[in-house]
């Protein structure tokens, strides 16, 4: 039997706390990618990922975009 752990829908983040966040490299606002659990800088190139609801604001840690 395949060990398969159960799916948790994504986490949601607190609209007010979207509204406050930036890009820490640009200060530009977010796009929030809910499906995929990232906070979306369009200028920096970035997605910053967001692990247990809690957004992840370092740069080292953001995920490269076309």
């Amino acid at each position: 039997m395949p060990n398969s752990a159960p799916s948790r829908p994504p986490q949601l983040v607190d609209p007010k706390l979207l509204e406050l966040l930036v890009c820490p490299l640009t200060k530009a606002t977010l796009d929030y990618d809910r499906e995929r659990q990232e906070l979306i800088s369009r200028p920096a190139k970035l997605a910053y990922p967001i692990r247990d609801g809690i957004p992840i604001m370092l740069p080292e840690e953001a995920r490269p975009i076309e």
